[in-house]
C-alpha cells in the first residue's frame, strides 16, 4: 500500500482577521492568499483573538472559509496572573541572564491556545508543511515543537533580548526550513542560532496601489497643507513616543509649518500643545492607507524593532521619501539599497530630518524618485510567492519524518 504525500499547508499565525493589525500578521495572510490563489489547499490555524495586549477571544471558535481557505479558530487562554510574565520579563528587557525554567515560565505565562496545539498533535501528519509565525508568540513557541520536521518558521527577528533565550532554540533550530524576510535578519539569526541547513530569503510582497488620490484623503479628514506620514501601532515598542517628541521640538524650536499626520491603533496621546498639529485619523482602509502615504513630503519610520517594514515599501511605492530608524538593521539596508530616503541615529538628527522635509519638500520629492523601482523590482508578491513556493517543493519533496515520540512528551509540560 502506497503512502499518499499531503498536499495541505497550514499557517499559524497569533491572531488573524481584517482587524488585526500587525506585521507578522499581515506577511502570513497575504501569502496564505498568495499559495491559495495559486490551488494550495491552504489553512489558517490561529486564535480567536484580534487585541494583542488583552488576547480576549474575539471571534467563534470553529471552521470557516474566506478567501478560498480554511481558517481554524481555537479559543484563547489567558488562565494566569502573568507574575512571572512581568518579573522575569523585565529581567530580559534588562540584558540579565535567566535560567531555563524562568525562560519557560516567561513564555508560558501569557496567552496560549491549549485546543489548537491538541489539534496538531493529532492532526498534523495531514499537511504537507506547516508556518509559524513570529518567534516570540506561544503559537509558534509550543505549537511549532509538536511537528519540526513539518515546520518552516518564519522568526520575524528583530535584534532585542528576547531573541537570545535559550527556550526559543528547539523551535528554530529543529524546524524543517526557515524563511528570512531580508538578508539583515538571516543575518541575525545565523549569529544567534545553529540554523537547519534550510533557508532562504523570501521576502515579503506589497500590492501597490493602481491609483493613489491624496486629493480624497486631504478631503475625506479635512488635512490642509503639507504633513508627514505615520501609520502603525502607538506603542513604546514602535518609537511612537519618540517621535512626538522630535516633532513637538520640530513645531516649538523651529515653527515648521508641517502637520504629522497619524493612523493605526493604540491610543496616540497628543500633548495638549500639539493639538490641531497631529492628526490622528485611527484605523484606516489599505486604499485610505495609500493615499495619505501618496500625499505625505515624508513618511516616518521611528522603530527599531522591524524585520521587514511592510510600510517603508508602501511609502516608497506611493512615491513618499522615508525618515527611518537606523537602530533598524533591516530598514536602514533598505534605505541604503534603495538610495530613496534619510536615517536617523539620535532623537536631534530625526528633528534636522524632519525641519529638511519641512524646508526643502521638493528635494524630498527627488530622493524619492529611485524608491518605487525599488519595490516594484523586489517585492510584489508573485516575485515572494515563487520563492515561499520553490521552497516548499525542495524542502518537502519526499514524505516528512515521522514526528518524534521524544519531542511529543517533552511538549506536554508546555500546555
Amino acid at each position: 500500500m502506497t503512502s499518499v504525500e499531503p498536499t495541505r499547508i497550514g499557517f499559524v499565525p497569533p491572531r488573524f482577521g481584517n482587524e488585526v493589525v500587525g506585521g507578522a500578521e499581515a506577511v502570513m495572510a497575504q501569502a496564505a492568499r498568495q499559495l491559495a490563489a495559486r490551488g494550495y489547499g491552504v489553512e489558517i490555524l490561529t486564535s480567536c483573538a484580534v487585541d494583542h495586549y488583552t488576547w480576549a477571544n474575539h471571534y467563534a471558535p470553529g471552521v470557516v472559509e474566506t478567501d478560498g481557505m480554511v481558517v481554524r479558530r481555537f479559543p484563547s487562554v489567558m488562565d494566569t496572573r502573568g507574575v512571572h510574565r512581568q518579573r522575569i520579563g523585565d529581567r530580559i528587557v534588562g540584558g540579565h541572564q535567566v535560567n531555563i525554567t524562568d525562560q519557560q515560565l516567561w513564555v508560558n505565562d501569557s496567552m496560549r491556545v491549549p485546543e489548537l496545539w491538541h489539534y496538531m498533535l493529532r492532526n498534523s501528519h495531514q499537511y504537507r508543511a506547516i508556518v509559524f509565525a513570529p518567534y516570540m508568540f506561544w503559537t509558534t513557541y509550543a505549537v511549532g515543537q509538536v511537528a519540526p520536521a513539518r515546520s518552516i518558521i518564519m522568526p520575524c527577528l528583530h535584534d532585542e533580548p528576547p531573541a537570545k533565550l535559550d527556550v526559543f532554540k528547539p523551535v528554530i533550530e529543529g524546524a524543517r526550513g526557515i524563511w528570512f524576510l531580508t538578508e539583515p535578519e538571516a543575518e541575525l539569526g545565523r549569529s544567534l542560532f545553529s540554523l537547519p541547513s534550510r533557508q532562504r530569503i523570501v521576502g515579503a510582497g506589497i500590492e501597490p496601489a493602481e491609483h493613489y488620490d491624496a486629493d480624497a484623503f486631504r478631503a475625506e479628514y479635512q488635512i490642509g497643507g503639507e504633513y508627514i506620514y505615520y501609520a502603525g501601532r502607538r506603542e513604546w515598542g514602535k518609537g511612537w513616543a519618540d517621535l512626538v517628541e522630535a516633532f513637538g521640538r520640530l513645531v516649538t524650536q523651529y515653527g515648521t509649518h508641517l502637520k504629522l499626520v497619524t493612523s493605526g491603533v493604540g491610543d496616540a496621546e497628543i500633548p495638549p500643545y500639539l493639538k490641531g498639529r497631529i492628526v490622528d485619523v485611527g484605523f484606516i482602509s489599505d486604499d485610505q492607507r495609500n493615499n495619505a502615504m501618496a500625499g505625505a513630503v515624508a513618511y516616518i519610520q521611528p522603530s527599531r524593532l522591524e524585520s521587514f517594514s511592510r510600510t517603508v515599501l508602501e511609502a516608497w511605492a506611493a512615491g513618499t521619501m522615508v525618515i527611518a530608524n537606523a537602530g533598524s538593521a533591516v530598514v536602514k539596508w533598505h534605505v541604503k539599497r534603495s538610495q530613496a530616503g534619510l536615517v536617523y541615529n539620535n532623537q536631534p538628527e530625526l528633528v534636522q530630518a524632519l525641519r529638511f522635509v519641512s524646508e526643502a519638500p521638493e528635494t524630498a520629492a527627488t530622493i524619492a524618485e529611485p524608491g518605487r523601482s525599488y519595490v516594484l523590482d523586489r517585492y510584489l508578491w508573485p516575485q515572494v510567492t515563487d520563492q515561499m513556493e520553490e521552497s516548499i517543493q525542495q524542502w518537502f519533496a519526499a514524505t516528512a519524518p515521522p514526528l518524534n515520540a521524544g519531542a511529543s512528551a517533552t511538549m506536554k509540560r508546555a500546555v
